[in-house]
């Protein structure tokens, strides 16, 4: 599908910088508390432009099917990336239990620059997508907590507290309630907030990835020999076998060209909010900086400089 096109979008660019910058020493930052609000306001624009489009008549059709296969995905997608790090890799049980789970779930930046490049070059998917985004989010948890178990004698630690950590994690009680207003306030309500909901994203998109390119390069540098050839191996692969799975179930569910291409996103992306924190209340003997280093530093550069202009290209072939 020809409007598929290659290129090299302004958020893309502007990761660059930051990596680059960051690997460079330079003295660029951008502060925390701002980071923090444009991480929010992400969330909130992609749940409510979701919910408002899904409530024109007919937007739902397709929901169910992609739901159930998102969630499955989800559950599945630890148990290759754990065979693949017990195969490839020197990692404990307990620390490849807490990467694959991160390679399960989802990361809302990737999603964005995938929804980003698709509103830039003008190719519609479906409005029930961020939904799907916030419940492939914690699954993965779960399915990373039964592999950590084979190789422990005693539970798994802060069951209450991990119980509260997946339901009530903030990134998907953001989504699912701003998708929700949007849906019960309509269409009617999508003129007067586009400005905000539309009009700001892509710009806070770039200097969000710019904050991202940063934090990228500062786990490289915090972290040299923690990951050898076969790790970042891991980390450049199992996006691509996500990917894979993505298609699959984005041709399953009957998606249109954009929509599969933000299923094989969301299948290829890792994790580095929701999982980060529960591995480290349940699985505290962990090692995180090489489940962190792997996930902002490995596979997010990949996938938003590669991986995410390569799903648009074979979404557009397999399902045009």
């Amino acid at each position: 599908m020809s409007s598929f096109a290659f290129m090299i979008p302004l958020p893309v660019m502007f990761f660059g910088l930051g990596l680059a910058a960051g690997l460079a020493r330079s003295d660029l930052a951008v502060p925390e508390s701002v980071a923090k609000g444009l991480s929010l306001y992400l969330m909130l624009a992609i749940g409510l432009k979701g919910g408002m489009a899904l409530a024109a008549p007919g937007a739902s059709e397709g929901l169910l099917a992609a739901l159930a296969l998102g969630i499955a995905l989800s559950f599945l997608m630890p148990l290759p990336a754990f065979a693949l790090l017990r195969g490839m890799t020197r990692l404990d049980k307990v620390t490849a239990a807490a990467v694959a789970g991160h390679y399960g779930s989802v990361s809302v930046v990737t999603y964005a620059a995938a929804a980003g490049m698709l509103v830039a070059a003008g190719i519609a998917s479906e409005p029930f997508m961020p939904a799907v985004l916030a419940a492939m989010e914690t699954p993965a948890i779960l399915t990373a907590l039964l592999l950590a178990r084979s190789g422990r004698t005693g539970p798994v630690r802060g069951k209450r507290h991990l119980a509260r950590e997946v339901l009530l994690n903030g990134s998907v009680v953001l989504l699912l309630g701003s998708f929700l207003i949007g849906w019960i306030g309509g269409e009617a309500q999508r003129a007067p907030l586009a400005p905000f909901v539309e009009g700001l994203f892509q710009g806070a998109l770039c200097l969000f990835l710019l904050e991202m390119g940063l934090l990228a390069a500062r786990q490289l540098r915090a972290a040299p020999g923690r990951l050898d050839a076969r790790l970042v191996g891991f980390g450049l692969l199992m996006p691509l076998i996500g990917a894979a799975a993505g298609l699959g179930a984005g041709l399953l569910a009957g998606l249109s060209p954009g929509g599969v291409a933000l299923m094989m996103t969301l299948a290829a992306s890792a994790s580095y909010i929701a999982v980060p924190a529960a591995m480290r209340l349940a699985l505290p003997e962990a090692d995180a900086g090489i489940y962190v280093t792997l996930s902002v530093a490995i596979t997010f550069p990949f996938n938003i400089v590669v991986g995410i202009p390569l799903y648009l290209w074979v979404a557009g072939m397999a399902a045009g």
